[in-house]
């Protein structure tokens, strides 16, 4: 009759062992799975803020696109008293019967450290654009709860700064080389800019931090300086 073999198990000891480096494995596993997944939302925070950022700055873009001169009615359609800027530009939305819905007056100020835009409805009249004017201008200085019903909050800004390049040079468009008409005086067509030059200051929330600048030229502008 055989003997029967005796089955070795584990001890004691080496099932301690064995659970306690698995349990360090898996410690170390989570740290790094964790530490992936905080990488991860650090770079999506990023990626998003870059995001709204290019968008807030392709509006600025498509409002001096579309900038619509009115001579006699309002400084060329484009007016900046140093920390507010106003103007009148095309509106992009049509009417039920499919006809052109006019103008609209847009705002941009910096107002609590906060960037923001103003829009005012679509204006058919010179009645209407006046009084969307005024209120625009009323807006960027004391809003009401009217005006603060049209505005959109952007992103925060530590400051800004506008200049204008016109006669070959840049300027301060608060200089008497670039200074704006005083509104319902009567300008020479094509009295916009030839190129108007944005200064942001932007803080770290928005994920760029510093100072930003960012050109845009008249549609029908040619330099001819050599």
């Amino acid at each position: 009759m055989h003997k029967m073999q005796k089955q070795r198990g584990f001890t004691l000891i080496e099932l301690l062992i064995a659970l306690t480096l698995m349990a360090v494995l898996a410690g170390l596993s989570w740290r790094g799975l964790d530490s992936l997944m905080r990488s991860r939302d650090v770079t999506q925070a990023q990626v998003d803020k870059t995001a709204v950022l290019q968008t807030v700055l392709a509006q600025w873009q498509s409002d001096l696109n579309a900038v619509q001169p009115i001579p006699g009615v309002v400084d060329a359609g484009l007016q900046w008293n140093g920390n507010t800027l106003r103007l009148t530009r095309r509106a992009t939305t049509w009417r039920a019967d499919g006809s052109d819905a006019g103008l609209w007056v847009v705002a941009w100020t910096l107002r609590n450290k906060q960037w923001l835009r103003w829009q005012s409805p679509a204006v058919q009249t010179r009645g209407a654009l006046l009084q969307a004017w005024a209120q625009a201008e009323r807006w960027g200085q004391n809003p009401s709860s009217e005006d603060a019903a049209r505005e959109t909050s952007l992103i925060p800004l530590e400051a800004w700064q506008l200049s204008y390049f016109r006669g070959n040079a840049w300027s301060n468009p608060l200089s008497s080389s670039g200074n704006v008409t005083p509104m319902g005086a009567a300008t020479p067509e094509g009295a916009l800019p030839d190129a108007l030059r944005l200064h942001i200051d932007l803080p770290a929330s928005t994920g760029v931090r510093g100072r930003l600048t960012l050109d845009w030229m008249r549609p029908n502008f040619s330099n001819s300086k050599t």
